[in-house]
């Protein structure tokens, strides 16, 4: 009997494992954590179709990690809670420091020749400079997603909108981008951009997942 209740535990922890399985799956949470999406919006910044996007929520769904709110004929998903975010920043920690495979994907996906490419800085240090008024914090992400969630402060300036902006973040002083987490390219594209315009950007050592997740605030809408 108390073996039957065991392997029934390990089953039921499998599910949650099950559900995080899938490369999809995982480009849906990354995108949860930025904030609620509607299944349309998830299918349209994935890439996928409709039915595949469904049917990967589900998956997501039935294992409690996310959940849904209906708002006249469009359904919108969310992260169950922070600890999924937790969980998923978790388990890419453990990848990129136990895979060799993954830092070389992450490597060639961002482009970076070496760690020192661009300026870090860290979430407690960017807490510290906005509580100075010492920095301007641009959030490259598409707009549905600053608006969905975004850290206190910050000015929405999209990537491919940063060219018409230089002239004002020129005059800004320090400027630090951030984007959705350390998986993701915008802010090192950011970086570069406003480098080549002589304009000494930062990035967040990570982003929008890993502040979430770490339980600091987070606004919504726009500031």
């Amino acid at each position: 009997m108390d073996s039957d209740r065991r392997h029934h535990l390990f089953d039921e922890l499998a599910v949650v494992g099950k559900a995080f399985g899938s490369p999809k799956r995982l480009e849906l949470v990354e995108l949860l954590a930025q904030g609620e999406r509607t299944v349309e919006s998830l299918a349209r910044t994935a890439g996928m179709g409709m039915t595949t996007a469904s049917a990967h929520l589900q998956v997501l769904k039935l294992a409690n990690l996310v959940r849904t709110r209906r708002d006249g004929t469009k359904v919108y998903y969310r992260l169950a809670g922070d600890d999924v975010a937790e969980l998923y920043v978790a388990m890419r920690r453990v990848a990129r420091e136990r895979s060799a495979d993954v830092s070389r994907a992450l490597e060639a996906y961002l482009n970076l020749p070496g760690s020192d490419e661009v300026g870090l800085v860290s979430r407690a240090d960017l807490k510290r400079l906005l509580e100075r008024g010492e920095v301007t914090l641009v959030d490259v992400r598409p707009p549905e997603e600053y608006l969905a969630g975004h850290i206190p402060g910050s000015q929405n300036v999209p990537l491919g909108d940063l060219g018409a902006q230089v002239e004002q973040l020129r005059s800004a002083g320090a400027v630090v981008a951030y984007c959705r987490g350390s998986f993701c390219v915008m802010a090192h594209d950011a970086v570069r951009i406003l480098g080549g315009e002589g304009i000494a950007a930062r990035r967040l050592e990570d982003g929008m997942l890993e502040w979430r997740a770490a339980g600091l605030p987070v606004a919504a809408g726009a500031s």
